[in-house]
């Protein structure tokens, strides 16, 4: 009875393993039982690496599965099995396929829309007004597309470097480096060129202030000299008016005048300064001649008589 039992036991804990671990290779598998399931037909030019059972995704979650591989002259068709009756994918739609890393693997279709949210009152994929209401609808048939891989990249290089080599690329790329270190050595001896011609220029402009520097006492003396020539033109021109004006003209003949009769009475008198001061005619005649003369200064030179001092 005892042995009955634990045979009984370990039957159902392997009926059990064996339902768990065919449950989770389901799930893994995306295989939802008692979901409804629909499918949709994608078409690649190359479908390199997909598989019968491939994964379907849609934003890195299992959705389906690769039901069917049919190999056409125009393209490969792969039918792509849905088991979310619920999925709305707005259109459009394609189904491109990758690989778990760039050095191959298992290969996977990702679907891929670029289509606008679809309302939620929009209908399923299964249902009858399905079609034209923007969402991908059972049997469709959407666009495929290869995705990267290591065979891809190496294709893709092999024909740039063909294509490279038929234009000459390669040889010009080498010359125009050579030219660009060319260019580069030229500009590297114009700036050279321009740094001397700078400390020159520094140099001459050192130069220029120590010449301008020793000439400043020069040219303050044309200055002085300047402004005295100036003065002196203006006393030549006042003398020119004075000897214009008539009236200054007369009273210096008649200064003229009473200094000869100065001179002349100086002369009669023989040096007698007594006699000469107490001789009223004689300091009149003075007096006059200093006058006149007075007078006539003022015409020549205005500023510095007494006409300045008024």
């Amino acid at each position: 009875m005892r042995r009955s039992v634990r045979e009984a036991l370990v039957g159902f804990s392997l009926v059990g393993a064996i339902a768990g671990f065919a449950g989770t290779m389901l799930w893994l598998r995306g295989v939802r039982l008692g979901s409804e399931t629909w499918t949709v037909q994608a078409d690649f030019q190359n479908a390199g690496g997909l598989a019968n059972r491939s994964p379907v995704t849609f934003r890195g979650i299992t959705v389906g599965t690769v039901r069917a591989i049919d190999v056409t002259p125009m393209a490969v068709r792969a039918t792509l099995e849905i088991n979310q009756d619920d999925l709305q994918l707005p259109l459009p739609v394609k189904a491109v396929v990758s690989s778990a890393s760039l050095l191959g693997g298992d290969s996977q279709v990702e679907l891929l829309t670029t289509g606008t949210p679809v309302p939620k009152n929009a209908p399923s994929p299964k249902a009858r007004n399905c079609k034209n209401s923007g969402v991908l609808c059972e049997g469709a048939t959407i666009p495929g597309q290869s995705g990267a891989s290591l065979t891809s990249v190496t294709a893709s290089l092999e024909q740039l470097l063909d294509q490279a080599q038929k234009s000459n690329l390669i040889p010009q790329l080498v010359e125009s480096t050579k030219q660009f270190g060319t260019t580069s050595e030229d500009a590297s001896k114009f700036l050279d060129t321009a740094d001397v011609a700078a400390q020159n220029v520094d140099a001459l402009v050192q130069q220029l202030r120590a010449e301008v520097s020793r000439a400043q006492p020069t040219i303050d003396n044309l200055n002085r000299a300047t402004a005295e020539a100036a003065a002196a033109a203006a006393s030549i021109n006042n003398l020119a008016k004075a000897f214009d004006n008539p009236e200054t003209v007369s009273d210096l003949k008649q200064t003229v005048t009473n200094a000869k009769q100065l001179t002349a009475r100086i002369d009669a008198v023989g040096g007698d300064i007594e006699q000469l001061t107490d001789d009223r005619q004689f300091m009149q005649g003075l007096r006059s001649v200093m006058i006149g003369l007075g007078a006539f200064f003022d015409e020549v030179y205005p500023a510095r008589t007494g006409t300045s001092n008024e």
